[in-house]
C-alpha cells in the first residue's frame, strides 16, 4: 500500500534547480535511507512533503489519515516548556480525544434512540484509538522513553532552554517516538547524539515496524538500520535496493556503463561527422551522405553528468609552539553551576585528542574554557607559547546575512576575489553556492565555508566541536586525511569513534569529570 505519492516534483531557488521532474512512492514498511552529497536537496525534499515549502511544479499526495512524524532540530522550544511537558505533547491529539469522549458521556443522557447509537459507534471508535495508543499508560510510557534517551537522569521538571543542542535533540526525538507516526521522516538524528544513544536508535528503528526516511551521512548507522537506498543526484532521484555499500556497488557499474556507453556514441559520432565531410560535396556518395547526417541529427545524445566538485582540505602550518599547549589548574567548567569537579589536565605538542561523553556534560564549554571564550567557574587556564589557533564552532550563527563570498572576504580582506572563489572552490562549493546567502545553504555547506576559513590560515593548534556533523561521506574522508597529515595538535569533540580511532593520539572521557549523572 502506497502511503506517499511525489509526481513530476520540481523545485529551485533563484536560478539554482533543486529537482526536475522527480517522481517518488513510499510503501509501508519500507526503511529508506535517502542519501546525496551536501547541497543536493535533501532537507528541501523533505520540506516539501511535509508541506512546509511549496514545490515550483509537481504533486505530492498523502494517503489518507496517515500521521507523519518529522524530527525538525529547529522546531521551537521557549522558555517555560519542561522536558516531561515537551514530551506529554506527544499525546495532545489523544487528550483531545479524550475531552471529545467526554462530551459524547454527557449527551448520552439526552439523545434520542438514533442519535444514542451514532454517539455510541464515535465512542467506541474513540476509546479503541485510546487504548491502540496507550493512553491511560501516558505517564509511563514518558518515563521510558525518557530513560532510553538519557533525559531522565536530567529531571523532566527541566526548562528546555537549559539544555544544550544534543540534549535539545533527545527531547524533540523522544516526542517523536512517543507519537507513534505512521511514518517517520529523520534528518540527521544522530548529529549531537553520543554513541549510547545512536546504538539505542539503531535498535529502535531495526524494530520499527513502520516507515521512515532518514537522511544520514553516518554510513555505519545507515547501514544498519534501512534495507532501500534513494540517491539524489544531478536533480534526480533513484531508487537501489539494499543498504550503502550496494548501493555503491551498483552505481559504480552504472557509472561504468554509462561512460562505456558515452565513449562508444562519441566515435560513432566522429566517423559519421568525418564521413559527411568527406562525402557531401561528391555527387556519387552525396545520398550517403545525407543519410548519414540524418542519423547524426536524429541520434539521442548520452550525456555525462558533470563531476561533482571535491573538496580538499590542506591546513596551513604556523611555527613551531611551545611543548605545552594548555595546563588546567583545578579548572572548574559551566555556566551558572559547575559542569565538572576541578580538572588538572595538560596537552603537549603533537597531541591528537578526541573529547567523548554524552550530551550537556560540557564537552563544548569545555573547548571554550580553555580559548578563554568563556569563563570559567572556578580555577584557571595557561596557554602554551607561540599558539597559533585554528576554532571550528559547531553551528553557523543563525542570524547571518553574508553570502559565502563575503564571508571569507572579511576574514581575508587581502585576497583578491579570484583568490577568495579558488579557496571555497577548493572546499567543494560551486559558483551558485558561492554566490548564494550562507544562511540558504544546506548544513553541510555551511560547515565548509567555515572549514575554508580554517583551511586558509596558519595554525599550530585546530580545536574542533563535532567537525563531522553534516559533512557528507566525500568531505568527511578528505578531512580525516587532512587532519592525519596535519602536523599541529589537535583537540576535537567528536561522536564518531571511526572517524578518530586511527589517528587520535588520546581519547578523553568527559563524563568522568561531570558533575552531572548520566
Amino acid at each position: 500500500m502506497s502511503i506517499l505519492n511525489v509526481e513530476h516534483l520540481s523545485h529551485g531557488f533563484g536560478d539554482r534547480a533543486i529537482f526536475t521532474d522527480v517522481s517518488f512512492r513510499l510503501l509501508k514498511g519500507e526503511h529508506i535511507g535517502l542519501i546525496g552529497a551536501n547541497g543536493e536537496g535533501k532537507s528541501t525534499f523533505m520540506n516539501i512533503i511535509t508541506g512546509r515549502l511549496m514545490p515550483d511544479e509537481g504533486k505530492v499526495e498523502w494517503a489518507r489519515n496517515v500521521r507523519v512524524g518529522y524530527l525538525d532540530q529547529h522546531a521551537a522550544l521557549t522558555a517555560g516548556m519542561t522536558i516531561g511537558s515537551v514530551l506529554a505533547s506527544a499525546f495532545d491529539f489523544l487528550y483531545e480525544q479524550e475531552t471529545r469522549m467526554n462530551e459524547i458521556c454527557a449527551m448520552l443522557g439526552d439523545a434520542d434512540e438514533s442519535e444514542m447509537e451514532r454517539l455510541m459507534e464515535e465512542l467506541g471508535i474513540i476509546q479503541d484509538m485510546l487504548t491502540m495508543h496507550d493512553f491511560y499508560m501516558i505517564d509511563s510510557k514518558v518515563e521510558e522513553v525518557a530513560r532510553a534517551l538519557g533525559l531522565l537522569e536530567l529531571g523532566l521538571e527541566r526548562d528546555v532552554t537549559e539544555l544544550s543542542g544534543g540534549q535539545r535533540t533527545k527531547v524533540l526525538l523522544g516526542k517523536l517516538l512517543l507519537e507513534k507516526p505512521d511514518i517517520l521522516l529523520l534528518d540527521e538524528p544522530t548529529n549531537y547524539l553520543d554513541a549510547e544513544h545512536i546504538e539505542w536508535l539503531k535498535r529502535y528503528l531495526n524494530d520499527y515496524e513502520n516507515a521512515f526516511i532518514l537522511i544520514s551521512h553516518d554510513i555505519p548507522f545507515l547501514n544498519s538500520v534501512i534495507n532501500l537506498i534513494y540517491h539524489m543526484d544531478n536533480r534526480q532521484l533513484t531508487r537501489y535496493v539494499g543498504d550503502y555499500n550496494k548501493f555503491q556497488e551498483v552505481y559504480a557499474m552504472k557509472q561504468a556503463q554509462l561512460e562505456a556507453a558515452y565513449n562508444r556514441q562519441q566515435k560513432e559520432i566522429a566517423d559519421l561527422k568525418d564521413f559527411v565531410a568527406r562525402n557531401k560535396a561528391r555527387v556519387a556518395t552525396r545520398n550517403m551522405a545525407m543519410s548519414r547526417q540524418k542519423k547524426l541529427d536524429n541520434m539521442e545524445m548520452i550525456e555525462l553528468a558533470a563531476a561533482k566538485p571535491k573538496p580538499e582540505f590542506h591546513f596551513k602550518q604556523a611555527r613551531t609552539p611551545g611543548r605545552y599547549i594548555f595546563t588546567t589548574q583545578n579548572l572548574v567548567i559551566g555556566y551558572d553551576k559547575p559542569l565538572s569537579i576541578p580538572l588538572n589536565l595538560s596537552m603537549e605538542r603533537g597531541n591528537k585528542i578526541a573529547l567523548i561523553g554524552a550530551n550537556g556534560i560540557g564537552k563544548s564549554t569545555l573547548l571554550k574554557s580553555i580559548l578563554g571564550i568563556i569563563k570559567p567557574v572556578s580555577g584557571s587556564v595557561e596557554l602554551g607559547d607561540y599558539l597559533e589557533t585554528g576554532y571550528f564552532e559547531q553551528e553557523t550563527p543563525p542570524d547571518i546575512s553574508t553570502t559565502c563570498l563575503e564571508e571569507i572576504w572579511q576574514e581575508f580582506p587581502s585576497y583578491t576575489q579570484y583568490e577568495v572563489r579558488s579557496a571555497l572552490a577548493k572546499c567543494g562549493l560551486t559558483t551558485k553556492h558561492i554566490e548564494s546567502q550562507i544562511r540558504v545553504l544546506s548544513g553541510g555547506e555551511q560547515a565548509k565555508v567555515r572549514l575554508c576559513k580554517l583551511i586558509n590560515r596558519e595554525s599550530n593548534v585546530l580545536v574542533l566541536d563535532e567537525p563531522t556533523n553534516h559533512l557528507d561521506v566525500d568531505a568527511k574522508d578528505e578531512l580525516k586525511r587532512a587532519l592525519k597529515e596535519y602536523k599541529g595538535s589537535i583537540l576535537m569533540v567528536c561522536h564518531e569513534p571511526e572517524f578518530y580511532q586511527d589517528w587520535a593520539t588520546d581519547v578523553w572521557d568527559c563524563s568522568k569529570w561531570t558533575t552531572l549523572s548520566v
